[in-house]
């Protein structure tokens, strides 16, 4: 396999465990280079613990985690991260007690590759509203304001792949439209990204591909496009 066929994250058969409860059964994804798959499920049904296992935030019980063909299925997180894979995590995890500005210069380093496309500058660009706010503490920051810090830290990193978990979970509708339209400029960056959310229809239309998960298993996966004009599938199994 040539290295632009190379998945940049590769799960095979991941099997997940919280102590004696079984999450993932025999989880396989993919993600390759410039691709945006989109990962669907009810709630419960395992995709935050796919996205935490990929990155070894939770250790997998067995199978196999590569990133650019090589094995790192017992790599550091902190390590994983410096492979160029940036996280959003559920919750958005940002430095409330930092400042907008401190909680991105503090995430800024060159990608893998040595790039340095997302600057503090161009992260301004694209979010003005955080612009606006660089000396104000994140706490005080609105729950879109937060997603968007939240994104922009992740960009700071220079990644080459963005693990979105949640991307709109509990904002205003106004908020949401201004989060989809940076998932879609970033996406037009060549970054690719694997992107949680429960608006199936949005995120069948910021991806290529989508996978469902349905009690830690894949049952359900397609083309996006293909998958948006069959919508009976995904009803079956979102019970949408």
């Amino acid at each position: 396999m040539s290295a632009r066929q190379t998945p940049l994250i590769d799960g095979t058969q991941l099997h997940t465990h919280y102590g004696a409860s079984h999450i993932l059964h025999g989880v396989s994804i993919s993600i390759g280079a410039g691709e945006a798959v989109g990962l669907l499920g009810r709630n419960g049904m395992g995709k935050t613990t796919l996205i935490r296992t990929l990155i070894r935030l939770v250790r997998p019980t067995s199978g196999v985690i590569r990133i650019r063909g090589a094995d790192h299925t017992r790599t550091r997180p902190d390590r994983i991260a410096r492979l160029g894979v940036g996280y959003v995590p559920e919750g958005r995890g940002i430095f409330s007690n930092l400042t907008v500005r401190e909680n991105l210069v503090m995430a800024a380093r060159a990608g893998i590759s040595g790039r340095r496309d997302w600057s503090l500058e161009r992260v301004m660009q694209t979010f003005p509203r955080l612009a606006e706010r660089l000396k104000h503490a994140a706490a005080q920051l609105s729950g879109g304001e937060q997603q968007m810090l939240a994104i922009g830290r992740a960009l700071m990193t220079n990644p080459d792949v963005l693990l979105l978990d949640e991307a709109t979970e509990g904002l205003a509708p106004r908020v949401v439209r201004d989060i989809w339209r940076i998932v879609g400029e970033v996406r037009t960056t060549g970054i690719a990204s694997l992107i949680v959310d429960r608006n199936y229809r949005s995120v069948l239309a910021h991806t290529d591909r989508c996978v469902v998960l349905e009690k830690g298993r894949v049952v359900l996966e397609g083309r996006s496009p293909e998958l948006a004009g069959a919508p009976h599938e995904l009803v079956r199994y979102l019970g949408v």
